[in-house]
Order: structure tokens, then C-alpha cells, then sequence
């Protein structure tokens, strides 16, 4: 209801009822109160997916004799597209797993999701023929996905008896292998990321490992953190972390790292850190 006016100088005016502005302050609770509610309703989801996420990331550790390992994935939101994983391919063969979705938040979690799916499901295939279970794991990435969606990925095969170490890098960055006599080898792309293409084919790389030597993956989470000047930590700052702490446990070795990526961009964590730390023991099994 309104009521009109006018002042001593002949100008009108309107005067809003107290109905009617009863009406809208209760309104605007209402709309208030619904937004609130759709936030909560959304933390919550988010929350369970977390929850959801974090039972994707390995539960055990397969054993191993003469090779300690360990793996880390530290999220920028609740849930993210980074993913890590450890395969236990049978007859003493040990799969180390990490890969990079292209995409953030709950689009990059529910493909991270599906390469997961699709990795253990075909794992059975790897000590045999990992080529084969390469090519498996991308036709059903390709099939499954939305065109353009990928990831990339680095696989590698652990031979707990004879320490040799196969892998395919497909379109990942280079694996650091920090030898025992300090000496640093980088294990490049050797085929393109999986996902992308349905005609897709791989080839396996092979080192031999020694007592001392330690593997290290890694996602650009780490190497792209920038600080306050737009520095990136880059890669030579990783190697040089890598080496100082290279007489860790790989648990501590990649807490340490991490340290030192966070002390060097405090700001919010803008990507996925995930890294995989893996050290040949020196102990009494012998190689071939």
C-alpha cells in the first residue's frame, strides 16, 4: 500500500506501506536464506567428494625388499585432478603411478576418477605386456571422456628381484633419477598423453637401478609455484631440494621438499602438489 503526498513546496512523494515493506524484508530473508542454505548444501557435497577422493589414493603399499617409497598428493581445493597411485602387478613387480588431469575441482576429480578406474581394472596386464596395458588404459580414457579431455601420465615397472626399472612418460615432465654418485639422469616424454587420441601406442624405457638411487615424480604443482614476483620454483630449485635431501626416507624427503615449495610461495596454493619419492635400498638381494 502506498500513500501520497505532498510537501509544502508542492513535490510528491510516495510512502511505502508498512505491509508492503513488511513484506519485502521478509522477502529478502527468505532469499537470504536460501543462498546460505544452497552454500551449505554445496560444502557438504563437496565434502563428501573429498571423502570420496581421498579412498581413490592408494590404501596399502605393496611390498617390496630393495625399494622404499612413498607418495603425497596436497590438493588446492577440496578436490582436484592430481592423481598417484602403487600397482601391485604380481611376480615381484611393483607399478608407481602419477598423472595430471587437464582440469580443476569436481570436473578434474571425476576424471581422475575414471583413469583410476581404468588403471586397477587392467593392472592384471602390466607385468606381462605393459604396452598392451597402456594402450587398454587409454582407449578407455578416450572412450569415456568428453573429446579433448586428457591427462598426462608416467608409468613405471619395478622389478623387485633384479631392480630394473621400465617406464613410459606419456607427455608428463621428466622424472628425476638423483644416482647414488650424484650424477642426475632426467626420464623424458616418450610418447603423448593418454586420452587425447584413440589411435595411441607407447614404448617402455629401461634403467638399471643401484643401492642409493632415487626416483622422483612429480606434478607441476610443485615446479610452477610462483612467489609474490612471479617466480616460478622451477625445476632447478626441485633438483637442488631433491639433493639435499637425498639421504632422507622418501616420506621425509618429499615433507621436505614440500616445505620448502610452500616457504617459497606462502600465498594460496594455486595447483595440486603430488610427488612420489622412491629409493633402491642397500641390502643383501642381489641383481641379475
Amino acid at each position: 500500500m502506498y500513500t501520497e503526498f505532498d510537501d509544502i513546496d508542492g513535490n510528491r512523494f510516495w510512502l511505502i506501506g508498512f505491509d508492503q515493506a513488511t513484506r519485502d524484508v521478509e522477502e529478502q530473508r527468505r532469499l537470504t536464506e536460501e543462498r546460505l542454505e544452497a552454500d551449505r548444501r554445496s560444502a557438504r557435497e563437496l565434502e563428501i567428494a573429498r571423502q570420496v577422493q581421498a579412498r581413490l589414493f592408494p590404501q596399502r603399499m605393496p611390498a617390496a625388499q630393495t625399494l622404499e617409497y612413498a607418495g603425497a598428493c596436497i590438493q588446492a581445493r577440496q578436490v582436484g585432478g592430481d592423481y598417484y597411485d602403487y600397482l601391485d602387478l604380481g611376480g615381484g613387480r611393483l607399478g608407481l603411478v602419477l598423472a595430471d588431469i587437464a582440469g580443476k575441482g569436481i570436473a578434474g576429480a571425476l576424471l581422475m576418477a575414471n583413469l583410476q578406474a581404468n588403471l586397477r581394472s587392467q593392472s592384471a596386464t602390466a607385468s606381462d605386456e605393459p604396452q598392451h596395458f597402456l594402450k587398454s588404459v587409454n582407449r578407455l580414457f578416450y572412450e569415456n571422456t568428453a573429446e579433448g579431455d586428457y591427462a598426462t601420465l608416467f608409468f613405471a615397472e619395478y622389478d623387485d628381484e633384479t631392480r630394473r626399472l621400465r617406464y613410459a612418460n606419456c607427455g608428463h615432465l621428466p622424472a628425476l633419477l638423483l644416482r647414488h654418485d650424484h650424477t642426475l639422469e632426467h626420464l623424458d616424454s616418450n610418447c603423448t598423453v593418454m586420452g587425447l587420441f584413440e589411435e595411441w601406442d607407447c614404448s617402455l624405457e629401461e634403467r638399471q637401478l643401484s643401492p642409493g638411487d632415487t626416483l622422483l615424480l612429480y606434478t607441476d604443482g610443485v615446479t610452477e609455484s610462483s612467489n609474490d614476483g612471479g617466480e616460478e620454483f622451477g625445476e632447478q630449485r626441485l633438483i637442488e631440494a631433491l639433493l639435499r635431501h637425498r639421504g632422507l626416507p622418501p616420506q621425509t624427503l618429499i615433507d621436505s621438499t614440500v616445505g620448502e615449495v610452500r616457504r617459497f610461495s606462502p600465498d594460496e596454493q594455486q595447483d595440486d602438489i603430488t610427488i612420489i619419492a622412491a629409493r633402491c635400498r642397500d641390502n643383501q638381494v642381489r641383481c641379475k
